[in-house]
């Protein structure tokens, strides 16, 4: 039997790799797509260590005229596809008061988070519906605690992760007659690049008790579960969320 492959969406650096080198130590060969044009250099000799085949495909999910190339590239590389990983994605372009936001910020929130992600997840589905083989297959979205918890400040981020949510449900239905898993992981706080520019906030935060597990999030985390999650053992718990944050989400008193 040949080894499962994944795709892993903003897979460069951040939870994305984190994700990529879980899914590599799990058995998995693994497609990369990130918008990083020379990532690929830098990536081979870590995933080629992990006992990983390895390729990359470089473009932007939110270009809707290259899934198909990137569908493409996977199977070009591995014969098959039996894990997507989503998790590309953009913050808000500027905190602040939902009042003032832009819709070009908007539009470009919801163009790579949502509506790329939907539309990516679309295309791989139905290469997977097209080339059953002989692994358990899932698609894994990553969202946030903010598709449920209201940050004002980034109302278009809420509102991106919020629908990849609802869509992960939809997608559950179709799909769990196919056996074909669909899960959404929510990460809470993650040390990575994208928080980088609020630590000294966060670590106050988290000091104060925000996060009752009392301490940053690491990507190694998300990875950790993303993995689970592809290896088939949850296949049953298909259009469940998995909540990677230390209890952040959990309503207190």
């Amino acid at each position: 039997m040949s080894r499962p492959a994944a795709i892993v969406t903003g897979g460069a650096r951040g939870i994305g790799l984190a994700c990529a080198e879980a899914l590599a130590d799990a058995g998995f060969y693994i497609l990369i797509v990130d918008l990083a044009e020379n990532a690929a250099d830098g990536l081979v000799a870590n995933f080629t260590a992990r006992g990983a085949k390895f390729a990359y495909h470089c473009g932007d999910i939110a270009d809707l005229d290259n899934h198909a190339a990137l569908v493409d590239a996977a199977m070009s590389a591995f014969g098959r596809i039996d894990c997507l990983v989503n998790n590309a994605g953009i913050g808000a372009a500027i905190r602040g008061d939902l009042l003032e936001l832009k819709p070009v910020n908007f539009d470009r929130i919801l163009s790579i988070n949502l509506r790329g992600t939907v539309f990516l997840s679309q295309a791989v589905a139905r290469a997977m519906l097209a080339a059953p083989g002989d692994h358990l297959k899932s698609i894994i979205t990553i969202t946030s605690v903010s598709a449920e918890m209201a940050s004002p400040e980034r109302a278009d981020y809420c509102i991106s992760k919020a629908g990849l949510s609802m869509w992960v449900k939809t997608l559950a239905l179709r799909l769990a007659p196919e056996n074909i898993g669909v899960f959404e992981v929510r990460p809470g706080i993650i040390r990575t690049d994208m928080t980088s520019g609020v630590t000294a906030k966060y670590d106050a935060l988290i000091d104060g008790g925000l996060v009752p597990a009392k301490r940053w999030g690491e990507a190694a985390d998300v990875g950790a579960a993303v993995a689970a999650l592809a290896g088939g053992k949850l296949g049953f718990s298909t259009g469940s969320i998995i909540n990677v944050d230390g209890a952040l989400s959990v309503p207190r008193l």
